[in-house]
């Protein structure tokens, strides 16, 4: 099986759609996932993976199902880099995050500020309905593997958002998402793509192909949008 977790494209959090940026880049996706075999597709309920979302439905003739767990990953929480308005959960300082040692391991939801928020409770709710999701398509997850019920080559497409996206990832490898999270850059529109591999029968695990992949933007002779990065050098006029 084959998952493609796909961001939402440049967004108008403002009024939850996509900027006229962020249009011609889910034209792009669509033009270029519209060869792509896809078998079933599944969207967050906010209106800028929906928009992302259309294009690509349209141009393969797909219909999806909306999902309210796919919504972007809510908790706020107020910790020593935000003390008077709570931040997204994985939106830490690195001088923040990367002291707590708890924050890489299992139990990363624990650390005081996070369990503070409800962070606990809100990631279960989202491993616990994305391993029925999976479940439903043929693998049961059990400890950190996941047994076979029914072996396929299926492709499902989710089209969310960046946290919740790299929680999945984080997931699906058993790992801390404050890692993934600050560690990685998905731009949006981007494909991250993930397989099983079966090597002794009955049991799978996941591995990823290619994280925050943009051919279609490259196709369209088109940057990917800054909005997923912070500046590169601090004294660049850019997102700080």
């Amino acid at each position: 099986m084959k998952l493609l977790i796909i961001r939402h494209g440049d967004p108008d959090y403002v009024h939850d759609s996509l900027t006229s940026t962020g249009r011609t880049e889910a034209a792009l996706l669509a033009g270029y996932l519209k060869d792509t075999p896809i078998d079933y597709a599944y969207v967050s309920p906010l209106g800028r993976a929906q928009e992302t979302a259309q294009p690509t439905l349209d141009a393969k003739d797909l219909s999806a199902t909306t999902l309210e767990w796919l919504r972007e990953f809510r908790p706020k929480v107020r910790h020593s880099g935000s003390p008077i308005v709570p931040a997204c959960a994985w939106d830490w300082l690195p001088e923040d995050w990367t002291e707590r040692d708890i924050f890489y391991t299992d139990h990363w939801y624990e650390e005081p500020a996070m369990e503070k928020a409800g962070v606990k409770e809100a990631y279960l709710n989202v491993c616990t309905a994305f391993d029925g999701l999976l479940a439903q398509h043929g693998y049961e997850r059990s400890g950190r593997i996941y047994r076979v019920k029914q072996a396929n080559h299926d492709t499902l497409a989710l089209f969310c958002h960046y946290g919740l996206g790299c929680l999945l990832v984080s997931r699906l490898l058993s790992v801390s998402p404050m890692v993934l999270w600050h560690g990685l850059c998905a731009a949006p529109s981007s494909i991250t793509t993930v397989y099983t591999e079966e090597r002794r029968q009955g049991i799978a695990s996941f591995r990823v192909a290619e994280y925050g992949a943009t051919p279609h933007l490259a196709l369209g002779h088109k940057e990917p949008s800054f909005s997923a990065r912070f500046c590169e050098c601090f004294e660049d006029k850019t997102r700080h």
